[in-house]
C-alpha cells in the first residue's frame, strides 16, 4: 500500500488498479499511465465559476436523465479495443465539471467511459495539461463537447467533436450567452458565471 506520494516512481506508468491502492491525500490523475499531480486548491474565483456553472447546468438537468458531477470525481477513460478492467485502464481524470447522459457509465467509483460534456477551469500552472494532454485524451475518448474556461480573461473556448476531432466552435467572453451544443436551446449566462 502506498501512503505517501513520494513512494511513487514518476518514471514509470501505472494503471487504475495501482491507483486504487494509493492512500495519500495528494490529488493525482493518470494520463495514459503517467502520474499527473493536480494543482493545489484552486483560487476562490475558480470555485465561484465552478459553482455558478454547476448551478445553471443542474437547474437545466432537473428531471432529465443526464447527471452533472464536480471534482473530485473520477472519470476512467478506457481503450475501446480492450475490455475495461482495473488493470487495463491507464487514464483516470477529475474534470472540474462533467455531464454524463448514459447512466450505465456510472458506478460507485465514478464514471467509466467518456462523459458527454467536460468543462475544465484553468488554474495557474495547469494550462499545458488542459490545453494539450487532457484535450487529446478527451478527443480520442469521444467526449462530445469540451469547454476550457479562462478565468483571468473571462473567456470560454467551446469545442465540439466532429469526425473524431475537436473543432473550436467559438471563443466566448463575458456578456455572451454560450450555447451548449449537446442540449438544443440551452445556453449558459456568462455574466452570471463570471460575476
Amino acid at each position: 500500500m502506498i501512503t505517501n506520494i513520494d513512494q511513487l516512481d514518476f518514471s514509470r506508468q501505472y494503471t487504475y488498479a495501482d491507483y486504487l491502492t494509493w492512500k495519500f491525500e495528494d490529488r493525482v490523475e493518470l494520463i495514459k499511465g503517467w502520474i499527473s499531480r493536480m494543482s493545489p486548491a484552486p483560487l476562490r474565483f475558480h470555485q465561484d465559476i465552478s459553482f455558478k456553472l454547476s448551478w445553471q447546468i443542474g437547474a437545466f438537468l432537473k428531471n432529465k436523465k443526464c447527471k452533472i458531477y464536480m471534482a473530485p470525481f473520477d472519470v476512467r477513460l478506457t481503450n475501446k479495443r480492450k475490455k475495461a478492467t482495473n488493470k487495463s485502464i491507464v487514464s483516470v481524470v477529475q474534470p472540474d465539471l462533467c455531464v454524463i447522459c448514459d447512466t450505465s457509465k456510472l458506478d460507485e467509483k465514478g464514471c467509466i467511459g467518456a462523459p458527454d460534456w467536460v468543462i475544465e477551469i484553468l488554474s495557474r500552472g495547469n494550462t499545458k495539461k488542459e490545453m494539450k494532454d487532457k484535450f487529446s485524451l478527451y478527443e480520442e475518448n469521444g467526449v462530445k463537447e469540451y469547454w476550457i474556461v479562462f478565468p483571468d480573461y473571462f473567456q470560454v473556448q467551446a469545442y465540439d467533436l466532429l469526425d473524431n476531432k475537436f473543432v473550436l466552435r467559438n471563443t466566448y467572453t463575458k456578456g455572451d450567452e454560450i450555447p451548449v451544443g449537446i442540449f438544443e436551446g440551452f445556453t449558459i449566462d456568462s455574466d452570471d458565471m463570471f460575476a
